[in-house]
C-alpha cells in the first residue's frame, strides 16, 4: 500500500457539490455564493484533468447549471461538501487502486455536524469505481494528513488524538494504522493547527492549512509574520518542530489580511490543490496573492498557477484543498490510459 503524493499523476479529481444545509449559508445570496465558489473550483480543475462531482440526487438538475458539461456527475446522498474529509483517501496496492475508508464522525462528533450520509460516502465511491475499499478503525479525515509519497506523513496531535475522534488511541497506534493504510513509515506530529480552526465550526487543527510537502522534499509552512496575530506563535512552533525533525522549510507568507467580521482569519496559501498541469491556489484579494503565486510557480515548474478567490470557502470552514480529493493514476506499467 502506498498513498502517492498529491503532485503525482491523477486519474481524476473528486469534488462534492454543496447540498442544502449548513455548508451554504442562511440567505439566498450566501447560498448562491457557495454554489458558485464550489463550481469555480470544479470547473477550473476540469480544464486540466477529469473531474467527478458528487451531487445529491435532489440537487442534480440544479448543479448541472453551475458545472461544466465535461464534468462527470455522480449522484449520492450527502450531507456536506468537504469531500477531502468525508470521501475516501486513495492509495495504490501494486497495480490496484484502493479507497481507504476512514471512520468519519463530523470532525469529532461536533454538535452542529450532520454526517449520516457522509459516513457512507467513501464506500459508495469505491463501489462506483469498482475498486477495493479498506475499512479503517481510525477516525480520520483527508485534511488531517499530508504525505510525501516516500514514507513521511504530517499530522497534528489535536486531530488524530482528539477524544471526540479516537478516545484511548495512542500515538503508536495511530502511526501503525496510518502506516498500514498509506504505506508511510514515519510520522511528524505538529502540536496544533491554526487558531480559528478551534472555534465552533473548525476541524480542531487540520494539517492541510498549516504545512504540506513539496516535490523538492521540502515542507511548505504557513508563515504568519504579524506578531499581533495568534497564529504567529503557531508558525514559529511548527517551523521549529519541522526543522527539529530534519526537514527543510519553505515559508509561504500568510495574507496581510488579519481579521474578518468574525475575528482572526485562518486564510492560508498552504491549502492549495495540485493538479496534473496546474495548481489551484487560494486567493484573498490580498497583496500577498501574487507573491505566493510566484513562489509556487518556482516550486511547480511547468504547472499553471490558477488563483481562485477562496474567501467564501474559508468563511464556511475550509479552502480549496478541503473540497477536492485526488484519485491517483495507476502505475504506467499497469495502465492502458495515456
Amino acid at each position: 500500500m502506498r498513498m502517492p503524493a498529491e503532485w503525482e499523476r491523477h486519474e481524476a479529481t473528486w469534488v462534492a457539490f454543496p447540498h442544502h444545509g449548513y455548508t451554504l449559508g442562511e440567505t439566498l445570496d450566501e447560498i448562491e455564493a457557495a454554489k458558485r465558489t464550489w463550481a469555480k473550483v470544479a470547473n477550473t480543475a476540469s480544464e486540466y484533468e477529469h473531474v467527478r462531482v458528487v451531487v445529491h440526487p435532489s440537487d442534480a438538475s440544479n448543479a448541472s447549471k453551475y458545472l461544466s458539461s465535461q464534468i462527470e456527475l455522480v449522484e449520492f446522498e450527502i450531507d456536506d461538501a468537504w469531500i477531502r474529509d468525508s470521501g475516501p483517501t486513495f492509495a495504490l496496492d501494486g497495480p490496484e487502486l484502493v479507497a481507504v475508508d476512514w471512520i468519519f464522525n463530523g470532525w469529532g462528533a461536533q454538535a452542529w455536524a450532520s454526517y449520516e450520509q457522509d459516513a457512507k460516502l467513501a464506500s459508495r465511491i469505491a463501489n462506483y469505481l469498482g475498486v477495493k475499499s479498506t475499512a479503517s478503525e481510525l477516525t480520520n479525515e483527508g485534511g488531517g494528513i499530508h504525505v510525501n509519497g516516500s514514507g513521511l506523513v504530517l499530522l497534528t496531535k489535536t486531530v488524530q488524538l482528539d477524544k471526540g475522534r479516537n478516545p484511548g488511541w495512542t500515538r503508536d497506534q495511530v502511526e501503525t494504522e496510518l502506516n498500514r493504510q498509506l504505506g508511510t513509515t514515519e510520522a511528524i506530529w505538529l502540536s496544533r493547527g491554526l487558531t480559528r480552526d478551534y472555534e465552533e465550526f473548525g476541524t480542531k487543527g487540520h494539517v492541510d492549512i498549516v504545512a504540506c510537502f513539496a516535490p523538492s522534499g521540502e515542507v511548505l509552512v504557513h508563515d504568519q509574520g504579524d506578531t499581533s496575530h495568534p497564529d504567529c506563535a503557531i508558525s514559529r512552533e511548527v517551523i521549529e518542530t519541522l526543522e527539529g525533525a530534519g526537514q527543510s522549510v519553505i515559508r509561504l507568507p500568510a495574507p496581510k489580511t488579519l481579521k474578518d467580521g468574525h475575528g482572526w482569519v485562518d486564510y492560508s496559501y498552504i491549502n492549495h490543490y495540485v493538479l496534473n498541469d496546474a495548481v489551484l491556489l487560494c486567493a484573498f484579494d490580498d497583496e500577498n496573492d501574487k507573491r505566493v503565486a510566484d513562489q509556487l510557480a518556482e516550486i511547480y515548474p511547468g504547472r499553471k498557477i490558477e488563483l481562485i478567490d477562496a474567501r467564501e470557502l474559508f468563511a464556511r470552514g475550509g479552502g480549496i484543498h478541503c473540497i477536492t480529493q485526488q484519485q491517483p493514476a495507476l502505475p504506467a506499467e499497469y495502465s492502458s490510459s495515456p
